[in-house]
């Protein structure tokens, strides 16, 4: 039997695993199998904690998307991954420095339970988002279906493709989000933002997660907006970034600096689940 426990930020939602404690070697399917909302615990991602393979490093964790595919980064989970290994016993610090395939990132858990993260320093350059484009830019023309989108392209420990729009609940997040996913200028897909700016430090955000399709939050994606927002001028900043699911708040003081993210980390429940069954 598999121990999980259910966690959200925000409504992005995870089934949080144990790796330290027990043994877990999942596949694909049983990541596809566990993120199931019918036949499995669902889920926006399942997450693994592990012990660390380097000595800057409290713990590893590991992030597969609802396809089964293993990821970079995700901002709300770093947040519920530091509850996580609090609420287990696994640590008594409320700092941590976390292991992941983007990078190490640095959680603190806040004394009214709010997770603050240091999200690392946003990356422009093509080659390391990645991104097929000659040269750095602010803005570029994406193609999608012969009509010029302009985005901001950029790495948050993931790629981001992030457009303005004039009204963040008519933004075609289900229909244009999956092409831009799957654009042949971002070889390892890219996750489509759409951000409807209020005031300079008021923001309305939603995104098409790469592999995951919409969710009701996205950390990483809140963060790559308020970078995109800054570089073209629009926003200071702290910002009080509104996603579906609630409300973070993202603070960026420019090129060259980490980018912060505070929000809520909230345990659902736990429970066991027999893999062979799945």
């Amino acid at each position: 039997m598999l121990r999980f426990t259910k966690m959200h930020g925000l409504g992005n939602d995870f089934v949080m695993i144990d790796a330290v404690t027990q043994a877990v070697a999942l596949t694909p399917e049983q990541v596809r199998h566990l993120a199931d909302r019918r036949f499995g615990i669902g889920c926006d991602q399942v997450l693994i904690v592990e012990r660390p393979t380097r000595a800057d490093a409290d713990f590893r964790y590991r992030i597969f998307n609802a396809d089964g595919g293993e990821v970079e980064q995700c901002g709300n989970g770093a947040r519920c991954f530091a509850r996580f290994v609090r609420d287990r016993g696994l640590t008594t610090k409320s700092a941590l420095a976390v292991e992941t395939l983007a990078g190490v990132i640095y959680p603190n858990v806040e004394p009214d339970g709010a997770v603050t993260v240091n999200m690392g320093v946003p990356r422009f350059e093509p080659r390391e988002v990645p991104f097929a484009a000659s040269a750095r830019q602010p803005v570029y023309d994406l193609d999608v279906d012969g009509a010029a989108v302009p985005v901001t392209v950029l790495s948050m420990g993931n790629p981001h493709a992030v457009q303005v729009v004039d009204n963040i609940e008519h933004a075609p997040v289900a229909t244009q989000g999956p092409k831009i996913e799957h654009h042949p200028r971002f070889p390892k897909r890219v996750n489509a933002g759409y951000m409807q700016v209020l005031d300079r430090s008021h923001v309305h955000v939603r995104v098409w997660e790469r592999g995951a399709g919409e969710t009701l939050a996205c950390g990483t994606g809140a963060c790559a907006a308020v970078v995109a927002g800054r570089l073209r001028g629009l926003l200071d900043e702290n910002v009080e970034v509104r996603v579906r699911g609630g409300t973070l708040l993202v603070s960026w003081r420019g090129e060259g600096e980490p980018v912060w993210m505070t929000g809520p980390a909230v345990r659902v429940f736990e429970g066991e689940i027999d893999l062979e069954r799945l």
